[in-house]
């Protein structure tokens, strides 16, 4: 048996899932995940896309990341409903607690997917580690009303890979002795990290399946495509030593990010999932008690690209408004129009009450304090009743924009 057991959970159809939690929370008699329904921007908006969808939209050949008029020719009856990313923190910071009552090792990968290290609990489970798959799966699907994939493995790429097996509300293992039944004969494109350009490069080089890809020579792969050759021949050879890094590990710095299941291609998806982003880091600054030096924005393109910009601010901040307005200015000025995969929202330098200079100014001071107030107030009542229910006028009028 490996030494470490590894979980990677993914929320089924996440934004979806939530929505029609929500909604039958609120007294529908419609469960969207048993109509054709999607989740996206008005259908009006030029460069709306869909964000996900549901089993029976998929099975009209809708897919996530297309333009919702496409979506609407496909299946004209298909209901739509706007994103409420209000609703989806609220619904994942509930998974993350759940988990937590279990083991504190999760690492929060993106808004729908965790990284769980299950090693610690082998002394109270012995290496019945599908047992606690079960259970996590289960008390989700129970308590909190939607379901998730898990994936079983040695390592976090092999985890993952597992959890995008069969769905919905599936377990499934991928160890290395199992590598080449269940992930070598899959097509290369199905290997994390491999997008569409690096498709169609692999496949002229006869590349057809992961299996092909593992087998290949790493250094030819290096050669001609640098760090990442070498990674993908490692993804595809289960080679992953990187560590589950917890909330603990994460003492000089606060961020979040979302890995996006279909390029972003337009501003306006972009600064709706920023919204977001800023939202729960300024949740967890203030839980935390810590004040941001540096903002910062992290952007990975579909060529798997990445690159940021940072801003060391004035006066440093917790508050999510401020946040939100340095992450899309750096946005503004760093994104190079390309198709984006990831976006993550980061708040370095982090330090405790920040110093307040008392002076003709005071009256400012005055007002930032209240501001800080407000803030704390809204999280009270955001962690009580959920985040729906009090929204930032500012923030509100953004969303509507970016749903209209």
């Amino acid at each position: 048996m490996p030494k470490r057991i590894i979980f990677h959970i993914d929320v089924n159809s996440a934004f979806l899932s939530w929505e029609a939690v929500n909604q039958l929370k609120k007294g529908s008699n419609i469960d969207l995940r048993t109509i054709p329904s999607i989740v996206a921007g008005d259908q009006s908006r030029r460069h709306g896309v869909v964000l996900a969808r549901s089993i029976p939209a998929k099975k009209f050949g809708i897919i996530t990341g297309e333009p919702v008029i496409k979506a609407v020719r496909k299946c004209p009856n298909v209901t739509i409903v706007p994103p409420s990313h209000g609703i989806y923190t609220q619904c994942s910071n509930a998974m993350t607690e759940l988990i937590m009552t279990i083991t504190p090792d999760i690492e929060k990968y993106s808004i729908d997917e965790c990284f769980v290290d299950v090693s610690g609990l082998r002394l109270k489970y012995g290496n019945d580690f599908l047992s606690i798959a079960r259970t996590i799966k289960s008390r989700i699907k129970k308590e909190l009303g939607f379901t998730v994939n898990i994936g079983i493995s040695e390592n976090k790429i092999l985890a993952k890979m597992a959890s995008d097996f069969k769905k919905p509300d599936r377990i499934h293992t991928l160890f290395r002795d199992e590598m080449k039944e269940k992930m070598w004969p899959l097509p290369v494109s199905e290997l994390f990290m491999v997008g569409k350009a690096s498709y169609k490069k692999f496949k002229l080089m006869g590349i057809e399946t992961i299996g092909d890809l593992a087998l290949s020579d790493a250094s030819l792969l290096e050669e001609r495509f640098g760090k990442y050759g070498r990674m993908i021949w490692e993804y595809a050879n289960g080679i992953d030593d990187s560590p589950v890094q917890t909330e603990e590990s994460e003492a000089k710095d606060l961020s979040n990010e979302i890995t996006i299941g279909f390029d972003i291609t337009d501003k306006e998806t972009a600064r709706l999932y920023i919204l977001s982003l800023c939202e729960t880091v300024g949740m967890r600054l203030r839980k935390s008690g810590l004040y941001a030096n540096v903002i910062g924005i992290n952007i990975k393109n579909s060529e798997f690209e990445s690159y940021s910009k940072r801003k060391k601010i004035q006066t440093p901040t917790q508050n999510t408004n401020e946040i939100f307005a340095v992450a899309t200015e750096l946005f503004e000025q760093v994104w190079k129009r390309d198709p984006i995969r990831l976006i993550g929202v980061a708040t370095t330098q982090l330090q405790s009450e920040p110093p307040i200079q008392l002076n003709m100014f005071d009256s400012l001071s005055k007002q930032s304090s209240n501001v800080k107030k407000l803030d704390e107030s809204i999280d009270k009542i955001r962690e009580k009743y959920g985040n729906k229910y009090l929204v930032r006028g500012s923030l509100l009028n953004l969303n509507k924009d970016c749903n209209s």
